[in-house]
């Protein structure tokens, strides 16, 4: 047997009063999705607690059975995601130019957005490239738009804060190193090197010729770097020894490009087109004929989220309303597979109102197979699916459930190799009698 498990990036919802306190997905017309829900066994799914907002990379990461105190960074995982050369002991940032306004000597992040030829980015972004500091060495790199990463080489922590403020209106913020590294002589040279490089990259952008050009144009200037979610590269046990599994990722982002490198997954990079039903369609029917080689098989979409993050209700429901439509040939054609597990959910909830980025409310899961027990939820929605048999899923126990209607699940207590590992077989040595 074989699992598909599908991801709809940002499902989840608060309730709202212009929806009589229900989510955009409850209000949604969804009849495929809610007639795999009729046929399966349901519940709610949080990959780390309920009431934490997590982003995507956190989520997945927990989803598929790892520990939070092993994660790497964002950083490093688009880095490696978008092809970045990364050597080890290399601390990689996500990184952003922006438009600042001075209030004093604080660099408050502008209400707008510049419009900017790419030339010009380029031409910014080369100024403040390289900057060397207490023998560290930072080179800016972008990657499109105005986003990129900033790699630090020779011997940096990623102990450290974020400098985004992230919310328009708050001030660039002075780096500084974690509480658990706050007497760390690595992780306090990083943050000087890194607020060093900050005042040096806002002094050199303010008397840019492009940016005094943008100024005389009535544009915002783009005069600030911001850092956020540093990353090192790790060794987390691959993904096939750690569940027995041979994994693939589908998926149009470098997140996932770049934690199936790290995790050993194979990965197809997809590009999202016009159409998110066609692109969700297409990327199903892919795993499903692919399942022959890989036995877990993860298959993802943005658009939800991406709809969400406008902070338009009725424009989400309408985009799950579009993509439910992308589960049609999964309903008249793959479903009857007894060979195959699926399971539908997504990694956390986006509200589409408020000022939240993400918020921690749980997701609903749908899981369909031969060995399901089916339950009595007709609808796939956040209370629905919480009347379900599965009940209350955290973390990894999505994988364990996983293994178990597999049927790869191991008894617990049985050592058939040197590591108490979940699945059955176990890699044993088989003892020669002669």
């Amino acid at each position: 047997m074989r699992c598909i498990l599908v991801v709809l990036d940002g499902l989840g919802d608060r309730g709202y009063i212009r929806f009589q306190g229900r989510t955009p997905l409850e209000v949604a017309a969804t009849p495929y999705l809610d007639r795999i829900a009729s046929l399966g066994m349901n519940g709610l799914y949080h990959a780390l607690e309920q009431g934490v907002p997590l982003p995507s990379e956190i989520a997945h990461f927990l989803m598929f059975g790892y520990e939070l105190d092993g994660f790497p960074g964002r950083g490093i995982l688009e880095a490696i995601g978008e092809g970045i050369e990364v050597e080890p002991g290399d601390v990689v940032f996500l990184a952003r130019l922006l438009p600042v306004t001075m209030k004093g000597d604080l660099a408050i992040l502008a209400d707008g957005s510049s419009r900017i030829a790419q030339e010009a980015v380029e031409i910014l972004a080369g100024s403040v490239k390289r900057f060397e500091s207490e023998g560290l060495k930072g080179e800016l790199i972008i990657t499109r738009g105005l986003q990129g990463f900033f790699r630090v080489r020779g011997g940096a922590s990623h102990a450290v804060t974020d400098s985004n403020p992230i919310q328009e209106g708050r001030p660039i913020m002075e780096i500084s190193p974690l509480e658990k590294a706050r007497h760390d002589p690595d992780a306090l040279r990083t943050a000087r090197f890194l607020n060093a490089y900050h005042r040096w990259a806002m002094k050199r952008l303010a008397r840019h010729r492009v940016n005094r050009r943008l100024e005389r144009e009535g544009c915002l200037p783009i005069n600030a770097v911001a850092l956020q979610r540093p990353g090192r590269l790790c060794r987390p046990r691959p993904f096939s020894k750690r569940w027995g599994l041979r994994g693939l990722s589908i998926s149009s982002s470098s997140i996932f490009w770049g934690l199936g490198r790290m995790l050993g997954m194979d990965f197809v990079r997809v590009s999202d087109g016009p159409d998110p039903c066609q692109d969700l369609e297409d990327r199903i029917s892919r795993a499903y004929y692919q399942a022959r080689e890989y036995d877990f098989i993860h298959v993802h979409t943005k658009v939800i989220d991406a709809a969400a993050h406008t902070k338009m209700p009725v424009r989400k429901k309408d985009v799950i309303e579009r993509v439910d439509k992308a589960f049609e040939g999964l309903v008249r054609h793959f479903m009857y597979d007894d060979e195959v597990l699926w399971v539908i959910t997504s990694d956390h909830s986006t509200p589409s109102s408020g000022t939240m980025i993400h918020s921690g409310e749980t997701v609903p899961i749908t899981m369909l197979g031969r060995y399901v027990r089916r339950d009595r939820v007709n609808a796939f929605n956040e209370v629905d699916c919480a009347q379900g048999a599965l009940g209350m899923i955290k973390g990894r126990e999505l994988m364990q459930l996983v293994l178990n209607f597999l049927d790869r699940a191991k008894l617990k207590g049985l050592m058939d190799a040197p590591w108490d590992q979940p699945y059955t077989p176990g890699p044993y040595i088989p003892l020669k009698a002669g």
